[in-house]
């Protein structure tokens, strides 16, 4: 996202701040999304997004305990003792950190779908690009001035934003707790969100006050624009409305101020109960760079990301109490995500650095539980500089939610997303899954493995377009192997490996939404 077209949409086309507790409020004239699932059999659906700041540690979060010997070795100073890791039902092979508490249970339940290794081929370890990239759906060599949100919505509504808000779309589309909307809401002539800068301001603006101002005459003047801005909202009138027809049943929540997530989600799950028609739904949590301090020395359980990860979980938990006490749990389905994980090996101030895939939750009533991809492999011996390679591109969450939980069509799909990504089957109950191809997983080989001059990578198939993709320790895609329709059979790839140099590199077999991610050594 170009920083300058960013702001200076977010500026023209009649839109109005609104100065609350501090902070802008910025409304954005009604966008496409709600247009178009208006018409869709599926129109009341909601996708709520949580944005975790900073690039989340991955492995220190969802633990691969097959893996535990090993990735001791490569964190010894941060590394949860194994007998305080949150084991998940029917599966002795991964755990979740015990911050996770409230999450397990969501998980044992069916209500939580885990995604392993969720990044794109060449990460980008910038915050800033990085971030970029997931909100724009972006390859790490392409700058888009358009949210991958945003994007669809103009394919739907081309000549927005004349003409909305109206009386059939009186609500806004988008919503943002947090000081403006996110690059991911934006479209090719503005943003389709609205912004409420924070849980303060908002119930500020339910009650129809204001932070007070000096008792001077500017002050009054000060209070004068402050409420004349708020009702000249433009969709004022219907957040307030839905905000008072609405009360947050859960009793899950903790006290006002103790968990800035929680606060955000009660806000979100007020105004879903409350009949607002928007459709996604940005919240966050910073502080997931954790160069330092990330555990606490002796008890590696506590902590900095400990802390943070509790408050997710109990968040998650109070807000679907609430979605499902309220009655409209069957309606939404949320999303964390992170710019980036963290890296294999752990530094030396009890912390982690930059890196790339990291695994994502999503979770809802709606959701196929369960674990999607492999734990990641980590070797006896590991450089700093190691990474967790891709497994699932972050695009494949992104349409596989837009196909089968917005239900949009391939064609639109295609032209969104700008190429064609696997579709992931966690959707409950979705409709136009594509037939599942079968990739015989024990049946990938690398041989021979070590390797000097040259492996062959085997594998067994039911048929269909196939991909070979082959990655460094750094985690970057460094080869596309193979690329190509194959028939049912079994067959053989050589990889020429005489320029690699020595060391450890992965290589993944993707075919439709299966994938295998295995490793082999030069030598």
């Amino acid at each position: 996202m170009k920083r300058r077209k960013f702001i200076g949409t977010g500026i023209t086309g009649g839109l109005l701040p609104l100065l609350l507790n501090g902070f802008s409020i910025r409304a954005m004239a009604d966008n496409p999304l709600l247009s178009f699932l208006g018409k869709a059999g599926n129109s009341d659906r909601v996708l709520v997004l949580i944005q975790l700041n900073g690039g989340n540690d991955g492995l220190n979060t969802v633990i691969p305990i097959d893996q535990y010997s090993n990735l001791t070795n490569a964190r010894s100073n941060i590394i949860i003792a194994q007998n305080k890791i949150l084991a998940l039902s029917g599966n002795d092979k991964t755990g979740l950190h015990p911050g996770l508490a409230e999450v397990r249970g969501l998980y044992d339940n069916g209500r939580v779908a885990i995604i392993q290794s969720v990044g794109y081929p060449n990460p980008d370890f910038s915050h800033f690009r990085s971030t970029d990239i997931w909100l724009t759906a972006s390859d790490t060599n392409q700058f888009l001035d358009e949210g991958w949100m945003g994007r669809y919505l103009d394919t739907k509504y081309p000549g927005y934003p004349t003409g909305f808000p109206n009386t059939t779309y009186p609500d806004p589309p988008a919503i943002q707790i947090g000081a403006m909307v996110s690059p991911a809401l934006q479209g090719q002539d503005g943003s389709f969100g609205m912004s409420i800068s924070d849980p303060t301001a908002f119930y500020q603006f339910v009650s129809g006050t204001v932070d007070p101002a000096p008792n001077t005459p500017a002050g009054h003047e000060l209070t004068f624009i402050r409420l004349v801005t708020q009702q000249t909202q433009l969709y004022s009138t219907s957040v307030k409305n839905a905000a008072q027809k609405a009360t947050n049943i859960s009793t899950l929540y903790p006290a006002k101020g103790v968990n800035t997530l929680s606060d955000q989600l009660k806000i979100v799950a007020q105004l879903i109960a409350g009949g607002l028609k928007t459709k996604v739904y940005m919240v966050s949590l910073g502080g997931f760079d954790n160069h330092s301090a990330q555990v606490v020395s002796g008890a590696t359980e506590t902590g900095t990301h400990a802390t943070l990860l509790s408050k997710i979980s109990v968040a998650v938990n109070a807000f679907q109490d609430d979605l499902t006490k309220l009655g409209v749990a069957g309606r939404v389905m949320g999303m964390t995500f992170s710019e980036f994980g963290r890296r294999i090996k752990s530094n030396g101030s009890l912390g982690t650095d930059h890196g790339a895939a990291a695994p994502m939750f999503l979770f809802g009533e709606k959701v196929n539980g369960g674990i999607y991809g492999n734990n990641p492999t980590i070797a006896a011996s590991v450089g700093v500089n190691d990474n967790i390679p891709m497994q699932n591109d972050f695009r494949s969450v992104y349409a596989s939610i837009i196909k089968n939980w917005f239900e949009a069509s391939s064609t639109e799909l295609s032209t969104v997303m700008l190429k064609d990504f696997p579709i992931l089957p966690f959707v409950n109950g979705a409709t136009g899954l594509e037939t599942l191809i079968a990739l015989d997983q024990q049946s990938v080989t690398a041989y021979p493995n070590p390797c000097r001059d040259y492996t062959s990578i085997r594998f067994n198939t039911t048929g269909g377009l196939l991909r070979i993709r082959l990655f460094n320790s750094n985690g970057q895609c460094i080869q596309t192997i193979a690329e190509a329709t194959y028939p049912r059979g079994q067959f053989e790839v050589m990889v020429n490996t005489t320029d690699l140099s020595s060391g450890l590199y992965y290589y993944q077999v993707q075919l439709g939404d299966e994938q295998v991610m295995k490793n082999f050594l030069v030598v």
